[in-house]
């Protein structure tokens, strides 16, 4: 069964990090201790173990351990593990060292074996088709734009839709028309911070206390429609 969380952030408001992560991923993990493979990619500061102990403490309430994924030796990393842990940071960073290290089928594999994936941000982002829906800048080349591929859509982590008054750059909610009207038969799904996606096989449903948006491209009109708290998603696999 492909177990996916794709959690829009690893913070809510001013709570602390991996607060309001723990409840979805202990209800996904349960409670029998597993070996957790933490891949910390994102992190362009490349202090990985920092960022390893990070997550370890913001996980501590729960029984897994937290093994950290390195350049060297990330294939044997999450072969061993029961579950695979992506962090936030800058998506194109992530990807660009996925495809560096040939990890990518290897996640693929796993997870379509059963093997639990959790991302938050940028790790969710990489959930869909692409990171062409990304807010990060492309400060480093991937190999390629196309992602883990477990959704068939797109996903926008921490979405909000915020006019500044004075400010004449474009809204999230122009950027994402945008791609909608580029890419008419590929939905798009707004994920607030403290909202995410959990796929269970052949299910998906949003999580978290608020709603969501989805964009799609209908006979050449962008439209956007609210997606209430718990809504069941699997028309869109």
């Amino acid at each position: 069964m492909k177990q996916v969380l794709a959690l829009s952030s690893s913070r809510v408001g001013n709570g602390s990090f991996l607060e309001t992560a723990v409840a979805p991923i202990r209800d996904l993990l349960g409670q029998r201790p597993l070996r957790l493979a933490f891949i910390p990619f994102a992190a362009v500061d490349g202090d990985y173990e920092a960022y390893g102990n990070k997550v370890r403490e913001g996980l501590q309430s729960l029984p897994h351990s937290i093994d950290v994924v390195h350049p060297n030796g990330g294939a044997a990393t999450i072969e061993k593990s029961d579950a695979i842990l992506t962090g936030g940071g800058n998506t194109f960073k992530l990807l660009h060292d996925l495809y560096a290290g040939g990890l990518l089928p290897l996640i693929r594999k796993k997870v379509e074996s059963g093997t639990p994936y959790i991302g938050w941000s940028a790790g969710a982002n990489i959930t869909g088709s692409t990171l062409c829906t990304t807010n990060d800048m492309p400060e480093i080349q991937p190999q390629s734009f196309a992602a883990l591929g477990f959704l068939p859509f797109q996903l926008n982590p921490h979405y909000i839709n915020l006019p500044v008054d004075g400010h004449n750059g474009e809204t999230r909610d122009q950027r994402l028309g945008e791609f909608a009207i580029l890419h008419p038969g590929v939905p798009v799904i707004g994920l607030p911070e403290g909202t995410g996606l959990h796929l269970q096989d052949s299910q998906l449903w949003l999580t978290g206390d608020a709603g969501a948006v989805l964009f799609s491209n209908k006979e050449g009109r962008v439209t956007k429609e609210p997606i209430a708290a718990g809504a069941d998603l699997s028309f869109l696999l």
